[in-house]
């Protein structure tokens, strides 16, 4: 064997087990109260605050404050942790608000995010006290809140979303929407009477509702906040490259 074979055959098992060390390496992130911190960025995102004349791109380890509303481009991809080390990832094309980040002195969290349109993607630990706990996603039409699971909601630009949850259970709330009076249907054209008083809008009736959606289940919720019966997926049929990111970053967090 060569020189320079020996000095390869001894340095490649040093660069292999620092290759992988690097790819299980935990994540770690600096604690902050009432705001969450971002640790994985790709593309652009831009967040914009109150007292701000114009938004800001952000980095890995900026801090995003109760308020602040996020934008990720088309490119755009970014994971968050709040002060309860929840980890929060959000996919290109969303648009959503961080409503609030607060833990209690004993423990008990008050989260909330506002989706306006896009994927999110959450990991919620468990919590370590009973009542009072609060940690909710919501869209126009939906309320998803949890506990300590793992679950989505992707929000359409039409208003209609969907919930998958993959461990645990989320209780999803909404008000639909229907009309109390149908229109009159169309039929042949009819001689036109003079003026007359025009009735006025038809009432809305708001129907409240609530599903508890468990694991490796989905509900979909319509523009008008019809929810439909939830129904059983399977890994196969959701499986594409968002989903596989959100594991491969989980598992790192599990570490």
């Amino acid at each position: 064997m060569s020189k320079g074979t020996k000095i390869i055959a001894a340095v490649l098992p040093v660069l292999l087990l620092l290759g992988f060390a690097e790819a299980q390496t935990p994540v770690t992130v600096k604690m902050t109260k009432g705001q969450a911190q971002v640790t994985s960025l790709t593309g652009k995102v831009s967040m914009a605050c109150a007292g701000q004349t114009e938004a800001v791109y952000l980095k890995t380890y900026d801090f995003i404050k109760p308020g602040c509303e996020v934008s990720t481009g088309a490119d755009g991809r970014l994971e968050m942790v709040l002060p309860d080390r929840s980890v929060v990832r959000f996919a290109q094309k969303t648009k959503f608000k961080l409503v609030q980040a607060d833990i209690g002195a004993r423990g008990s969290r008050s989260v909330g995010i506002s989706m306006t349109l896009g994927k999110i993607w959450t990991n919620v630990r468990k919590s370590l006290v009973g009542g009072g706990d609060r940690f909710e996603i919501s869209c126009q039409n939906a309320v998803a809140g949890v506990r300590g699971t793992i679950y989505r909601m992707d929000v359409e630009r039409d208003q209609s979303a969907v919930v998958k949850v993959y461990d645990g259970e989320v209780s999803v709330a909404g008000v639909s929407r229907t009309q109390q009076q149908a229109p009159a249907a169309l039929g042949p054209p009819q001689p036109v009477a003079g003026p007359t008083v025009i009735e006025g809008p038809k009432p809305v009736s708001m129907e409240q509702w609530v599903y508890i959606v468990r694991s490796m289940q989905q509900i979909q919720i319509t523009s008008d906040g019809r929810a439909l019966k939830p129904r059983d997926f399977t890994e196969e049929e959701d499986m594409d490259d968002w989903v596989k990111w959100n594991k491969q970053r989980d598992r790192q967090f599990e570490q």
